[in-house]
């Protein structure tokens, strides 16, 4: 008994829980499905005097990749300023039209439909092709080769129209999780690094002080005082661009540029575009404007591939849209129908007597970001401006001079704030786990280093690495490895869905899926239903 009486149980082991290191340092952040910063999101609008100054930046934006498009390929065909104007007009009115479609009856999302680089392979095959004929005229060697153009892309634009209003489309998107999104939005942005500094090492003098102003009054004037906050926030892009372009016509004008080399003149000359003395008064585009379209099998199928890295690009750069507008992410419905009236872009494009085809412009959706303002109503704007000049040729032949160092500048931070835009998806996956840095590492490096091995190792000429006797398998196969986000969209689905797919959490898919269906989240109809309540009339097979 003695012993039993002194007998204690030993005492339970005392659990010591780690201090929470995180949070000895300072705040954590919550993820948060949308920006609290936009000073105006999709669907709330700024006064009408400021929505038509920003519509009108979102118009400079677009123009410059439309005027480097005309400026490398017009003169390659054999086309004089006077072709390279008419060009550019015809890129404008479309990218006009195509931009209110899209506001209107497709993503719904603020995003301006621009010319893309993704047909540049395509073309430089049709450039060859006609190269070593004989014809009567340059000029008329660059009609037969826009009118092939012409051809290519009303047939391939099926290809869209199909991929979208079947479904198939946004049936692919729904292998996507926000580890999907990541490397394929930054490598939206990234991809395009060659419209940043490298173009604009081109004129020093006039494109780094661009970038330096921009920064400085945009990030750093604004505030020195209340007043100016607001108003540099939204439009020092348009300030900036009126001092340089100044200081480059004071250059011009003075003699800075008279004993130089052409390409330094052709870069930083104000007056080497000779698009003001060449591009008529008025000038509506038409159908067929150029001629009856020639079908030729052996451009098809290059074509075809640029209008797949097209809607791919345009994916990624609607999720950033959705991101810097205060918009959830596009469920996979919206997306199908985008592509497939891109599709219908594509057609109509073919019947004008476009250059390339369009896609949802990048540099654009980096201006939502850089002035904080998503609304869907200031791009709708903005295709005034487009249809506008594009039609009054001088007045937009005005503004289409001013130099593309100015606009790679510009590029330089639109851009990065695109690629930045896709990192912040990574907030609802588990940013510790291993696989999910093995698959987002993966994805990123190989959507980089492959594209850009096909394009180190393409001609002058079009010839890429792949090449058989088939020059339309070539152009296929080039075209899609060449686009950064379409090798992203590759690789990453396939590692995310046969890597341990089970680790759903982990994939950040239980956020993710709510938004791939039209009543998975309360939001979805407020930000992406059709206007006017068209959808009544609309089978809903297409919804």
């Amino acid at each position: 008994m003695g012993e039993t009486d002194h007998h204690h149980n030993p005492p339970p082991p005392q659990v010591v829980t780690p201090p929470n290191l995180a949070l000895s340092r300072g705040p954590t952040w919550t993820p948060a499905e949308q920006l609290h910063q936009l000073q105006y999101c999709i669907h709330s609008n700024p006064s009408w005097r400021q929505a038509v100054l920003l519509a009108f930046q979102h118009y400079i934006v677009n123009l410059g990749t439309t005027v480097l498009i005309a400026s490398n390929f017009v003169p390659r065909m054999g086309g004089n300023h006077g072709d390279k104007a008419r060009v550019i007009q015809v890129l404008l009115f479309m990218s006009g039209i195509n931009t209110l479609l899209q506001t209107l009856i497709g993503s719904r999302l603020p995003t301006v439909m621009g010319a893309s680089f993704a047909y540049t392979l395509p073309l430089l095959s049709i450039i060859n092709d006609y190269t070593d004929e004989a014809f009567t005229s340059e000029h008329d060697r660059f009609v037969r080769g826009i009118r092939t153009i012409q051809g290519s892309l009303i047939v391939s634009s099926f290809v869209n129209i199909i991929l979208g209003y079947g479904r198939a489309w946004g049936e692919l998107t729904r292998f996507f999780s926000p580890l999907v999104v990541v490397p394929v939005v930054c490598l939206v942005g990234l991809g395009l690094f060659a419209r940043g500094f490298p173009l604009l090492g081109n004129c020093v003098e006039i494109g780094l002080p661009m970038l330096i102003l921009l920064v400085i009054s945009q990030q750093y004037l604004k505030h020195l005082h209340s007043r100016a906050h607001q108003i540099l926030e939204r439009f020092a892009l348009l300030f900036c661009i009126g001092i340089i372009w100044a200081f480059a016509a004071i250059l011009t004008v003075s003699g800075a540029y008279n004993n130089v080399k052409t390409t330094t003149k052709q870069s930083c000359r104000t007056d080497r575009s000779y698009l003001l003395s060449s591009a008529p008064w008025i000038k509506i585009p038409y159908p067929f404007q150029w001629g009856t379209p020639i079908f030729r099998a052996s451009h098809v199928f290059g074509m075809i591939g640029a209008a797949l890295v097209s809607s791919a690009e345009s994916t990624g750069t609607f999720f950033a849209a959705a991101r810097l507008s205060g918009a959830t992410a596009p469920p996979a419905y919206v997306l199908s129908r985008s592509i497939g009236l891109q599709g219908i872009s594509m057609l109509l494009e073919g019947l004008f007597g476009s250059l390339v085809g369009t896609t949802a412009s990048v540099e654009n959706v980096g201006l939502l970001g850089l002035t904080h303002i998503g609304s869907r109503r200031v791009v709708q704007i903005s295709t005034a401006f487009m249809i506008f000049f594009s039609i009054f040729g001088k007045f937009g032949a005005f503004f289409a001079s001013i130099p593309l160092p100015i606009f790679a500048a510009i590029y330089c931070i639109l851009l990065g704030i695109v690629a930045a835009s896709g990192i912040t998806f990574i907030q609802f996956t588990n940013n510790n786990s291993m696989r999910n840095i093995y698959v987002l590492g993966v994805s990123l490096f190989l959507g980089l280093s492959i594209a850009q091995y096909f394009l180190l190792n393409t001609t002058y000429d079009g010839y890429g690495p792949v090449r058989t006797n088939a020059r339309w398998f070539n152009d296929l196969l080039n075209t899609i490895f060449s686009s950064p986000a379409t090798v992203a969209i590759i690789v990453g689905t396939v590692l995310d869905n046969t890597l341990d797919p089970k680790h759903v959490d982990d994939r950040g898919v239980p956020w993710w899926k709510p938004f791939q269906h039209s009543k998975g989240d309360a939001r979805t109809e407020e930000f992406y239903s059709y206007p006017l309540r068209i959808n009544e009339y609309i089978p809903t097979r297409f919804l």
